[in-house]
Parts: C-alpha cells; sequence; structure tokens
C-alpha cells in the first residue's frame, strides 16, 4: 500500500516526498505562500510548521540568494523534508536549506536553545492550521493537528515570528478570510505596514484565501490590495500572473 508519494512543483524544478493519508500535503496554497518572498540581496527565510517543507523548498528553487530554515515539531513531516532534500532533482538548492524540529509556541531562551535566535531572519513565512476544529472531522491525529486551529493560535506564531525576524524583516502568511481580524490583532505593534491581498477561485466568487505581509516594527498603515483572481472566467485555467506564482516565475512583491 502507497503511503507516500513524491510530487514535482514548479514545472518540475524541484520535487518534494509528501505523505499520503496521513499529515498534510501541500499544493497551491505553499506555492502562493512562497511567492510573497521578494529579495534582491542575500536572505535568511524560516518556515514555521513547515510540513514537509514545500513552500520553503519554492523559495530556495526561484531564489538562488536564499538561505532557508525549516521549522516544524512532527518528527514525521521533519523526516518527509530531509528525506526531499537527498533527492537528485533538489540538489542545485539543498545545501541552502536545513531542517530544524521544534515547536512554534517556544518562548524565550528556550526558543533560543532550539536554535531560532532573536532577529536572525530577514523573512518568516507560515502557513498555520487554518480549519475551525468544529469542521471536518479527521481520524489521523498528524491532519488534525496541520489543519485545526486553536484558540491564541495566530498570537503564538507571529509573536514567534517577531522574535527571530530582524528589524524591518519581513512576515508573510497564507491563511482563510475570517481570520483577518485575529491576524491584525496578532500583528499589533510587532508588524505593521499590513498588506492583504483577497485570492478569488473567479471573478464574481467570494474570496477563499487571504495573503498578508507585514513588516516589523513598520508603522504604516494597512492596505487592502486588489484581489488576485485565481482562473479566467467560466474555465479551470488558472490567470497568467497566478499561474506564474504558482510556478516560480515571478514574486508578488510588496506595494511598498
Amino acid at each position: 500500500m502507497t503511503t507516500e508519494t513524491i510530487d514535482s512543483f514548479h514545472r518540475g524544478q524541484f520535487q518534494v516526498i509528501q505523505p499520503l493519508g496521513q499529515g498534510h500535503r501541500s499544493g497551491m496554497d505553499a506555492m502562493l505562500l512562497a511567492s510573497l518572498v521578494a529579495s534582491a540581496r542575500p536572505c535568511r527565510v524560516a518556515d514555521l510548521g513547515a510540513g514537509a517543507g514545500a513552500a520553503g523548498f519554492a523559495v530556495a528553487s526561484r531564489l538562488d540568494n536564499a538561505e532557508v530554515l525549516l521549522v516544524e515539531r512532527s518528527p514525521l513531516m521533519a523526516d518527509f523534508a530531509r528525506r526531499s532534500l537527498v533527492l537528485a532533482e533538489n540538489a542545485r538548492f539543498t545545501s541552502r536549506i536545513s531542517v530544524l524540529e521544534a515547536d512554534v509556541s517556544l518562548t524565550g531562551r528556550a526558543r533560543v536553545a532550539a536554535g531560532l535566535a532573536d532577529n536572525s531572519f530577514d523573512h518568516v513565512i507560515m502557513n498555520p492550521p487554518f480549519n475551525d476544529a468544529s469542521d471536518r472531522k479527521t481520524p489521523d491525529a498528524l491532519k488534525a493537528e496541520a489543519h485545526a486551529m486553536t484558540q491564541g493560535l495566530f498570537d503564538t506564531w507571529i509573536k514567534m515570528a517577531c522574535a527571530i525576524a530582524r528589524p524591518s524583516g519581513q512576515l508573510s502568511l497564507i491563511a482563510r478570510p475570517e481570520s483577518i481580524a485575529e491576524i491584525i490583532s496578532a500583528c499589533g505593534r510587532r508588524f505593521g505596514g499590513i498588506e492583504i491581498t483577497p485570492v478569488h477561485p473567479r471573478a464574481g466568487e467570494n474570496a477563499v484565501r487571504i495573503l498578508v505581509t507585514a513588516i516589523k516594527q513598520s508603522r504604516a498603515r494597512l492596505t487592502l490590495r486588489a484581489p488576485l483572481i485565481v482562473h479566467e472566467a467560466e474555465t479551470h485555467k488558472f490567470a497568467a500572473v497566478v499561474d506564474d506564482m504558482n510556478n516560480g516565475r515571478t514574486a508578488y512583491h510588496r506595494n511598498r
């Protein structure tokens, strides 16, 4: 019985080994998240709750100057990431990726001792669990942990991001639209210059995701950006800009 798959991303530019029937499987959300990282200079990127590593791999694949740390508390998912690192298809960037088993809820000395030092990353990206606990139940504990949101989750994750991001470092995340209030509240005075982009399946349909970026210690006001429309009208064909983001051909740059 097959318990895992090897999945290609960015039109075959890299591959990720992922569990089948357990844990979280990455797809387009991870690729859109990765597209939020843009840098012309060498940068350090932390991917919190990285799972098998798809988003972090996508950043390293697109940006030759990016060094990526995959932070994942599940030993099983971290092992998938490590095994993906030795695939021949990923050889061109794996020297710039490392895996750290650590819980995003760590604080203070425990966090630093685990390997997450203060003010050490230019970008912190995250795709936190964003299903309500009452949504779809699953017998798989690992999948439930990866998908179900807990009380105060965004505050915990964004607090970690603030601690490890350098001054003026960027927070990037993907979430459901109903999480906007919690995300803004969690950013508080930690991150400003928040830019929120709603993601709609098609024109005229409600948003199903939001892309959020913010800058540590910024005092700039919030910006609600023009929506991203994923598919062309009445088709399953990706809009050109979304196809480019999904396949690592372009970054989704901030407005400021």
